[in-house]
């Protein structure tokens, strides 16, 4: 039996795709092995976002080899998209795959264990519009099953590489989206995550002016699953109809990643990202006025060629403003064919990682306010593990949590209060009328 090892880089969305090729492959007769395992065929789903992403997978694909030196060596994803020519060069790389046609795996490895030729086979997205449905069947090991039902971007933004490796927007079947919540609903879940490159241009594609609440609502509908969370979305998905409906569901979690990049309109405007400051600012209180402690997590670049220290210290206030719950902080990394890594006013590497730490500070601070703003306030909790007398879980705005545990709570709702402020997991108790 051919015996195969995976390693992913990147998005959720990555791991989701690594997980439904695992399937594909036990389901052709191939047995899977840890990622530390020797393996007749390691798969490598790489990442290429940023240039550390790029060398990360390179390294990966060389260690792979050493590990298990007569293996098939696949790799697949953006990177292998983007560059796949770069990809062709290293020795060790015996399929190159790109980011679909993955049903087609098990064929490629027979074919080069036969052959011992190397199969480039990436897919030119300029003329795909066609969704790549892949689901999960085996997810006994979690309580939250994340769903991918959009891929491809249209945005365009100046230092993005992803619309180049995922394509034009593609959505997933509304009724096949909902069978497949039907499934991990049958399965115990009680939490359904909506994943995508960009979630929020849902439907655009499809016919019958679909949009996402729609999708959200259809979901919402399948008795047993309690919450509806979605993965990012950018600021112009949120809409006073948006909220209402999204409230009216009673499922939707008070949690929204709500992509920032940058908090100076000037920079935004050379990002070509679609929106000011004050647009993302009215975003963020129309979601407060529906859900008044909603957690606001967000992704910000540091570093953008021409970026000032003035211009720098103008997104650290207005993040200060808005006040986000979690912030993820990237200096900004050139992408080969981006018009961003064209420009002549790149900036500095030190003072990259300067204002990366800068702004790590000051989103730390916020996460802590946050928490202690939730303090004594009961929270609805998805309990997800549970470890040596305690259970850990996240509450519905996201705040991870860990609580005494009497008995195995595992994939149960319950709610808590926050005991103390800290880092997470934070300190909890369960309500009694749960217990």
């Amino acid at each position: 039996m051919n015996r195969f090892n995976t390693k992913t880089l990147g998005c959720k969305v990555n791991h989701y795709e690594t997980e439904a090729i695992e399937e594909i492959l036990e389901k052709s007769g191939f047995e899977k092995v840890s990622s530390e395992e020797p393996a007749d065929v390691t798969i490598i789903n790489t990442c290429t976002v940023t240039n550390m992403s790029d060398r990360k997978s390179r390294q990966i694909i060389r260690k792979a080899k050493r590990l298990s030196p007569n293996s098939v060596v696949v790799v697949l994803g953006c990177y292998a998209q983007v560059s796949p020519e770069e990809i062709e060069k290293i020795p060790e790389v015996d399929i190159i795959m790109g980011t679909s046609g993955r049903e087609k795996l098990p064929e490629y490895i027979r074919e080069v264990q036969m052959d011992q030729k190397q199969i480039i086979a990436v897919k030119d997205y300029v003329q795909s519009s066609e969704f790549e449905s892949l689901s999960i069947e085996n997810t006994s090991d979690r309580t939250r099953a994340y769903m991918k039902v959009q891929d491809g971007c249209n945005q365009y933004c100046s230092y993005c590489i992803i619309p180049y490796a995922r394509g034009f927007i593609r959505s997933r079947d509304l009724e096949d989206s909902v069978a497949e919540a039907k499934r991990l609903q049958e399965q115990g879940f009680k939490e359904i995550v909506l994943t995508g490159i960009h979630v929020g241009s849902y439907g655009k594609d499809l016919e019958g002016d679909l949009q996402l609440i729609d999708l959200i609502e259809a979901i919402a509908k399948v008795e047993g699953i309690h919450r509806i969370r979605l993965s990012s979305v950018e600021p112009m998905t949120i809409t006073g109809a948006f909220m209402k409906r999204y409230v009216d569901t009673k499922k939707g979690m008070d949690h929204f990643h709500l992509s920032l990049q940058s908090g100076c309109n000037k920079v935004l405007k050379e990002m070509n990202r679609k929106y000011t400051v004050e647009e993302y600012k009215e975003k963020v209180d129309l979601i407060r006025k529906y859900m008044p402690r909603a957690g606001i997590t967000t992704d910000i670049i540091v570093g953008f060629p021409g970026e000032t220290e003035e211009e720098f210290l103008e997104t650290q206030e207005y993040v200060k403003e808005i006040g986000f719950s979690r912030i993820h902080v990237f200096p900004y990394s050139p992408r080969k064919g981006t018009p961003a890594a064209k420009r002549k006013d790149q900036i500095h590497g030190d003072e990259k990682q300067s204002r990366s730490h800068r702004l790590i500070e000051t989103g730390e601070e916020m996460a802590l306010e946050f928490i202690k703003k939730n303090v004594e306030t009961p929270l609805e909790t998805l309990f997800e593990m549970e470890e040596e007398g305690w259970i850990y879980g996240y509450t519905s705005n996201y705040i991870r949590v860990k609580a005494k545990a009497e008995k195995n709570r595992n994939n149960t709702l319950g709610r808590v209060k926050i005991k103390e402020v800290g880092t997470e997991p934070v300190l909890a108790e369960v309500l009694e009328e749960d217990e």
